[in-house]
C-alpha cells in the first residue's frame, strides 16, 4: 500500500502560551514543538497497515524548517520517508491553503497513492478543515474522527464515533481518513529508529512550485487581534436555609445572569 501521512508541528500542549506585543501571533521563543498529538494516531495507522499489508508509509509536513524535527521522529516511530513543503507564511488559521498544497503535492508526486492520513484536528489552529477539503479537492471518499480501521482489497470499513453511538461507513480505495484517539496506541521511537532517522534526507518543496492557484495562496482571514480567554470570575456560594437558596438561585438565573 501507498500511504501518506500529514502531521503539524504544535506548541507542546503543555507549555504557556504567550501573545505577541503585536496580537498576531504566539511567542515561540522558549516554546517546546511537539507533532500534533492526534497525528501520532494516524502515523501508527500507517506503520499497522504496512506491516500488516506491505508498501510505503511516507510522512508530509506543511510549514517552516523547523517541523523536521517532527519530520525526524515520524521517521523513528517507521515511517519510510519523510517530505516537507516549505511554508514561511505565519500561522493563519485557514485550512485551504494547506489543503491545496497537500492536494496538488499529491496529484503531482503520488498519483498513485492508496491512502491519506490525517489526525482528526491540530492542537494549533484546531479547525478540524484540512482532511476533508484536501478528500473535496482530489474528489475521493473521506471519514472523519475514526476509532477503527479495516481495509482489505481495495474497500475499507471505517468506525467513526458519533453522539452515543459508533457509525459504520464502507468505502472504496483511495481515500482520506481522520484519526480519533482510541483508533490504536501509537508507539515510542526506538534507539535504531533514532539514529536512522539523523541519517535520512528529507526533501524540501517549496510551497510556490507546487503550481498552486494564487486564489487559494491569498489569505481569505485577516487576524484582527489575538488575545487571552478572560479570567474566570470566583464563584458566588450561597449559604442559606434550601428554601431561600433556591430563591436566591432563581432570581441570580433571572435577574443577573438572565439566562432565564
Amino acid at each position: 500500500m501507498n500511504l501518506l501521512v500529514f502531521v503539524k508541528r504544535v506548541p507542546d500542549t503543555e507549555s504557556k502560551i504567550r501573545i505577541a506585543p503585536d496580537g498576531q501571533g504566539i511567542v515561540e521563543e522558549g516554546l517546546n514543538f511537539i507533532i500534533s498529538p492526534y497525528d501520532e494516531y494516524a502515523v501508527e495507522e500507517a506503520l499497522r497497515l504496512r506491516e500488516a499489508k506491505g508498501g510505503k508509509v511516507t510522512v508530509v509536513c506543511v510549514g517552516k524548517e523547523e517541523a523536521l524535527l517532527i519530520l525526524r521522529k515520524c521517521l523513528a516511530m517507521g515511517a519510510d520517508e519523510a517530505l516537507l513543503i516549505k511554508d514561511s507564511a505565519p500561522e493563519s488559521f485557514e485550512g485551504l491553503r494547506v489543503a491545496a498544497a497537500i492536494a496538488s503535492l499529491v496529484k503531482q508526486r503520488f498519483p498513485n497513492f492508496d491512502l491519506l492520513l490525517f489526525g482528526k484536528q491540530s492542537f494549533g489552529a484546531d479547525n478540524a478543515q484540512v482532511p476533508a477539503m484536501v478528500a473535496e479537492l482530489l474528489g475521493i471518499p473521506q471519514v472523519n474522527v475514526v476509532v477503527k480501521l479495516i481495509i482489505e482489497g481495495r474497500n475499507g470499513v471505517a468506525y467513526r464515533e458519533i453522539e452515543g453511538a459508533l457509525e459504520k461507513v464502507v468505502f472504496s480505495l483511495p481515500a482520506v481518513i481522520s484519526a480519533q484517539k482510541g483508533l490504536n496506541e501509537p508507539r515510542y521511537e526506538t534507539l535504531k529508529g533514532i539514529m536512522a532517522a539523523k541519517k535520512k534526507e528529507i526533501p524540501i518543496i517549496p510551497i510556490d512550485e507546487l503550481g498552486i492557484s494564487e486564489d487559494f495562496l491569498t489569505p481569505k482571514m485577516e487576524i484582527i487581534k489575538l488575545e487571552m480567554p478572560p479570567t474566570k470570575k470566583a464563584g458566588r456560594i450561597i449559604q442559606l436555609p434550601p428554601e431561600e437558596a433556591a430563591k436566591e438561585i432563581v432570581r441570580f438565573l433571572r435577574e443577573e445572569a438572565k439566562i432565564i
